[in-house]
């Protein structure tokens, strides 16, 4: 367990408000600086044979894993700081075989990336809404860890047909709420709901949770849509993280100070279809083109 990945960027302010995940002296997301060397894995592949035992294989595979991040993080030129923190957590992360990236959100509800592959094991976390990602690395933790596996497993069934190659690495993105509200209620409730799925994953020997029965919607990466905001001035956030939008149903409204004596002031956010509306920009004062809502739209059940 590593408590603080990010000893910088937690305590960086603007006025009261924490800067979140980009840095402000360049601009690089805190999140988004890992390592993947995809041409590793095709190297890797074409040298590996069916009767292989697995966990040698695993082994070897992280060995060569580790030389490439250890490459990358002592290059003659430096790395940058949010790359060299996220090379050394990636090290850490490599050890392991299951990976849990706790974040937080501007104004959020409880949400997990998951990886396609690994929709069962959303079942267990007590997290209602569930974004399921493919195999395309964009720099996060998670798609470092289980991108690396889940593509030398299709490499494998492909040079392999019939074969079956689990290496059981799973990894997840867990959005654990929003980022400036600390509630050690609902900080036990998560940690339940971690517990739980370690408990499927048997990594204790008696079993210390259970999954909560509640109803859970996912929707693919596709249909988790930003809405960006059409007007400037000062906005009401009237849809909730989490509730159910019908299309047409009013969202936000925004009031354009400069306006005050017309009554087209007030310019009004309405949904372009059903969608639940995951998080939301934290300020009340927004320019045209903020990223208002994150919202699912064809959603389902899981």
């Amino acid at each position: 367990m590593v408590p603080n990945c990010n000893p910088v960027g937690s305590n960086l302010k603007s006025g009261e408000y924490t800067l979140g995940r980009f840095d402000p002296v360049n601009g690089q997301n805190w999140n988004r600086a890992y390592h993947y060397n995809k041409d590793l894995i095709s190297e890797f592949a074409d040298k590996i044979n069916p009767d292989m035992d697995i966990s040698e294989l695993k082994k070897e595979y992280r060995s060569r894993l580790r030389a490439s991040i250890e490459e990358r993080l002592n290059n003659e030129w430096g790395v940058g700081l949010a790359e060299c923190l996220n090379l050394k957590l990636q090290l850490m992360a490599l050890e392991a075989d299951i990976v849990l990236d706790l974040h937080n959100g501007p104004v959020s509800t409880r949400h997990i990336y998951v990886p396609e592959y690994a929709r069962e094991s959303a079942k267990y976390f007590n997290i209602p809404h569930v974004i399921l990602i493919n195999k395309v690395f964009s720099g996060a933790l998670d798609e470092a860890t289980f991108c690396p596996w889940w593509c030398l497993t299709d490499s494998l069934m492909e040079r392999f047909p019939g074969s079956e190659w689990d290496f059981g690495i799973e990894a997840f993105t867990v959005e654990m709420g929003s980022q400036e509200v600390i509630d050690f209620d609902a900080g036990k409730a998560d940690s339940k709901g971690i517990l739980s799925y370690l408990s499927y994953k048997k990594c204790f020997e008696t079993p210390l949770q259970k999954p909560e029965n509640i109803t859970r919607y996912g929707v693919y990466l596709r249909d988790y849509k930003i809405m960006y905001s059409r007007f400037g001035g000062m906005v009401e956030y009237v849809a909730k993280p989490g509730q159910f939008i019908k299309k047409g149903e009013l969202m936000a409204q925004v009031l354009n100070i400069d306006l005050l004596d017309d009554e087209q002031a007030i310019s009004f956010v309405k949904a372009p279809c059903d969608l639940i509306p995951i998080l939301h920009f934290p300020s009340a004062s927004v320019l045209g083109g903020t990223q208002l809502y994150k919202c699912f739209t064809n959603y389902f059940e899981i």
